[in-house]
């Protein structure tokens, strides 16, 4: 059958997922800036999961959306916006050596958020590293400057300077952040299924490894697939952008280039591709925005689906980890990674609307929640290339069972939240390692802390490929003898 999935295998690592995490000990206070859809996931997570009490913790924000929710929990809330003037000031006011950071908010600058804690001693985690307002749409910037590589590429120096510091732990949500987490995992059930020298390998101990063992497994092309199908009645209206998480961080990544690794598989460049000519040079961009960019993938509740090539900086942190070099330093085996996005159905009708408005910010923006009728958020990797051709493994989170962990959210920001909390809780055990990325974190830990608010955590194996999903009576490529997982196979055109 052409789109044949085969039985879900047993996990070659057994995660569990008991209340390892209960309870968490808070060094000090905690200061959480921004209270939107993730922030108020998150609040009773914390309440449950750690010994932070309501009178340790503040709640900054430039909006006054999570007021109530704050009220309710009996924490103390402050309506201010942080600025490149003020925002040291303001957090010398709020915190002190051995406090935590937890930063939920947008349009500030992570970087000098992460140096600030260094300096005084501060754990931090973030869901997505941000900048200062105007930065993505500075013109004197050059499109090079303005992609998720180049900003990496910075954070990888602010690294160095920190080697000891404080934990930082930097995008960690669902992805980039648990994705991540489920790839280790995913890799070692296609090791051990493969039948081949991978399984011997066992479970890597550090960077190299990992990226050995990819390489010995064979996979060419992995893919973050994610499809949304939260559903409410209320349907959308004109001159409106529906979401199921931020819509204003949404916009931001729809604008930018459309991005992603660059394997050592592939031949040919795209057309319209560029490769960046500093630093280690494992992604490339394209000339077009991640919303105009679609790409075919695959999941298992929904099958072969047609979602966008948004920029997101695993797909960026995948390449480079995963990197195996020769004694020399030469590049011998890199995968090709991407983002394939199928948000919720009127989030698909809002950024098409969006674009045709050339990009003119919506007059209204409505984040689903208690409304959503039915439906659930898919979200996995799916590794492609291997003995068994494609694996998907990851979390299938429905509204339904979303409320019976955290009333009055979506699978979306549970997800995200879910990750967050798994970052936390190991910065809290884990306090003078330096600024991090997900891949650096134990994948074990961290799922073990997630995994209860994740749903069905699963793997799928298919015999799914780009070529197998295309159609059109103008394709003749004969998919017997064709690779089936260059970049051009992908992209819809």
């Amino acid at each position: 059958m052409e789109n044949q999935t085969v039985a879900t295998p047993t996990p070659a690592v057994e995660v569990v997922t008991k209340d390892l995490y209960t309870k968490a000990v808070f060094p000090g206070r905690l200061l959480m800036l921004g209270c939107g859809s993730i922030g108020k996931a998150i609040l009773p997570m914390l309440m449950r999961h750690t010994d932070i009490t309501p009178e340790r913790m503040r709640i900054l924000t430039s909006d006054d959306s999570g007021k109530h929710t704050a009220a309710d929990a009996g924490i103390e809330f402050m309506l201010e916006t942080l600025t490149p003037e003020n925002y040291a000031s303001i957090l010398k006011k709020n915190l002190k050596e051995g406090d935590f950071l937890l930063n939920l908010s947008v349009d500030v600058s992570s970087p000098d958020l992460i140096v600030w804690c260094q300096k005084h001693g501060v754990l931090y985690v973030d869901t997505s590293t941000e900048r200062w307002p105007g930065f993505s749409t500075n013109s004197s910037l050059s499109i090079t400057e303005r992609t998720n590589y180049a900003e990496r590429e910075q954070f990888l120096e602010l690294q160095k300077k920190y080697p000891d510091g404080q934990t930082a732990i930097v995008n960690h949500g669902a992805n980039p952040g648990l994705i991540s987490h489920f790839l280790k995992a995913a890799l070692l059930d296609i090791a051990r299924d493969v039948g081949n020298g991978a399984l011997s390998m066992g479970t890597p101990k550090d960077r190299d490894g990992w990226a050995k063992l990819m390489q010995e497994l064979k996979v060419r092309t992995i893919q973050v697939a994610e499809r949304d199908t939260q559903l409410s009645p209320a349907l959308k209206q004109a001159d409106e952008f529906v979401n199921t998480w931020s819509i204003d961080g949404f916009l931001s990544e729809a604008t930018m280039p459309a991005e992603f690794g660059w394997g050592t598989h592939e031949k040919e460049l795209p057309p319209d591709g560029h490769e960046h000519t500093a630093g280690g040079k494992y992604a490339i961009y394209l000339e077009r925005p991640g919303a105009l960019t679609p790409i075919r993938s695959w999941t298992p509740r929904e099958g072969p689906y047609h979602g966008f090539l948004i920029t997101h900086v695993e797909s960026i942190t995948t390449a480079d980890y995963f990197t195996v070099r020769d004694a020399e330093g030469k590049v011998v085996y890199r995968p090709t990674v991407m983002y394939a996005y199928h948000p919720c159905d009127d989030a698909v009708l809002s950024l098409r609307e969006y674009a045709g408005n050339n990009w003119r910010q919506p007059k209204k923006k409505r984040i689903l929640m208690d409304e959503i009728e039915h439906g659930s958020d898919e979200l996995g990797v799916l590794i492609m290339g291997h003995k068994k051709r494609s694996y998907w493994f990851g979390s299938d989170l429905s509204i339904a069972q979303v409320r019976e962990l955290v009333p009055h959210q979506n699978a979306t920001t549970l997800q995200v939240a879910a990750g967050a909390l798994g970052a936390l809780v190991w910065a809290l055990e884990n306090q003078k390692r330096g600024i991090l990325e997900p891949e650096d974190l134990d994948f074990k830990r961290i799922l073990e802390v997630a995994n209860p608010y994740l749903g069905i955590v699963h793997g799928k194996y298919t015999s799914w490929t780009p070529l197998r999903a295309r159609k059109d009576p103008l394709f003749v490529e004969d998919i017997a003898t064709a690779d089936p997982w260059q970049f051009k196979n992908f992209r819809v055109m």
